[in-house]
């Protein structure tokens, strides 16, 4: 019997589209799968196993299943994304828990790709932090348990780390797929601002949050991408070589990079290097304002999503991240901030294509009851540890996490890429080359 558990999603669509295999007995694989190990890990809020299975038949009974790009392979959906027939509590208990009465534009497209959704998964409350646990649970990485998967969209990480799906969706602003997916040695994408349908929460956190893939490989990656986009992102030329700017540079002032990360930017230069890729030194010009451009825009953005909800039934961190907000909402509304740095970035990727960094400063913090302490301890440990993808949110620019190496732990490390407007594409060939040239393992070895 051919296992499909640890199969990419290419692997699963082709053997399906190819009665090779059935989407019922794929996604049965799968949710036995999350029976077994779900509840080390804490991936999933829901688990829609029958429903599933239903959507299963359904898949095998379409006409055009011989073209579905996504035929039968089971996704896991981040719980702030409507699923029909599913509430959407957004990791809080001041979230009601009515049904969906229809998809969220990005799910809908994956089923109508093919894709079976089997659950929806953990997120810290309202997507606030870089941890994720709260009311439905603790998400944590499954190659290292003592760690947390990182956040926001942690459970969607953990689940495809952990081999119980192939690929998720998940989103990111100010690093909510980057972050969990560096700790748990996956490839995903923030795109850039308009090539995915966004409509999370209640403003987007002012248009700097995108929906994209979470995947273990860059095939993966792109595919997703590419429903989730509505048209092919295309490789570039074989013989393309993007030229590329090394940065170690944290953009929040006092916060240094920790030497694996360090160390795997340089090992990741040397490699593009030595396959023909313009590498040299250069560091983008992030104003020293840039941390206080980010803490305004994600408290503010809290603000706007805790709009409405009984702050009685919040977590503390996130009442005070909500309340600091409140102060700011109009005043983010009405600021230059981000069309200002725009502007000071654009002379340096019209230099270079893409910009190679750490991704992370340093490992993800210990599992743990996070969000009942206190607001001030959670924002250091953020910025300590996650200071190098706000700026990406900010700009509305698409940026990469892509595996690479590992830690002293033997957990993942990672790098990250980041491209001007529209080079998704470009960012997708560079880190498929780095996948050629330095494989990685796509799922953590959990014993069953």
């Amino acid at each position: 019997m051919t296992s499909w558990a640890g199969r990419s999603a290419a692997e699963i669509a082709a053997a399906v589209r190819e009665k090779r295999a059935t989407p019922r007995e794929v996604v049965a694989e799968h949710l036995a799968r999350i029976e077994r190990l779900d509840g080390r890990v804490g991936a999933f809020r829901t688990v829609r196993a029958e429903a599933a299975l239903t959507e299963a038949d359904e898949v095998a009974a379409r006409p055009d299943l011989g073209e579905l790009p996504l035929a039968g392979v089971p996704v896991a959906v981040k719980d702030n994304l409507a699923v029909r027939g599913e509430s959407t509590r957004v990791g809080s208990a001041a979230t009601n828990d009515t049904a969906a009465a229809a998809d969220h534009a990005t799910v809908a497209r994956l089923r109508a790709a093919g894709a079976v959704v089997v659950g929806l998964t953990n997120v810290p409350e309202l997507c606030v932090f870089a941890t994720t646990e709260g009311a439905y649970g603790t998400a944590r990485n499954p190659w290292d348990l003592t760690r947390t998967a990182g956040g926001s969209s942690g459970g969607s990480a953990a689940a495809v780390a952990a081999g119980m799906v192939p690929v998720a969706l998940g989103n990111d602003g100010m690093g909510s797929l980057r972050i969990p997916a560096a700790n748990c040695g996956l490839v995903t994408v923030k795109p850039g601002h308009g090539l995915v349908p966004a409509g999370i929460g209640e403003g987007d956190w002012f248009g700097m949050s995108e929906n994209g893939p979470l995947a273990t490989t860059v095939e993966d990656t792109r595919l997703l991408l590419s429903v989730l986009a509505g048209a092919e992102v295309a490789r570039g030329a074989r013989d393309a070589r993007p030229s590329i700017a090394v940065s170690l540079r944290s953009p929040l002032a006092g916060v240094t990079v920790s030497r694996p990360y360090a160390a795997a930017v340089r090992d990741v230069a040397r490699l593009l290097a030595g396959a023909g890729h313009p590498v040299r030194r250069a560091d983008p010009p992030y104003p020293l304002s840039i941390g206080v451009t980010a803490v305004r825009h994600w408290t503010a953005g809290t603000a706007v999503d805790a709009a409405g909800l009984d702050p009685r039934r919040l977590a503390r961190r996130t009442r005070v991240h909500a309340a600091v907000g409140r102060r700011l909402v109009a005043g983010v509304r009405r600021s230059d901030a981000r069309e200002a740095l725009r502007r000071r970035l654009e002379p340096f990727f019209a230099e270079h294509d893409v910009l190679l960094a750490p991704v992370l400063a340093r490992r993800s913090p210990v599992a743990g009851p996070w969000h009942e302490r206190g607001w001030l301890r959670n924002v250091l440990v953020n910025a300590s540890y996650s200071p190098m993808t706000p700026p990406w949110n900010l700009t509305g620019w698409p940026a990469m996490a892509v595996p690479f190496g590992a830690l002293p732990s033997g957990a993942p490390c990672a790098v990250q890429l980041v491209g001007r407007p529209g080079s998704e594409a470009t960012l997708l060939d560079v880190a498929e080359r780095i996948e050629e040239l330095s494989p990685w393992r796509r799922t953590a070895g959990l014993p069953a």
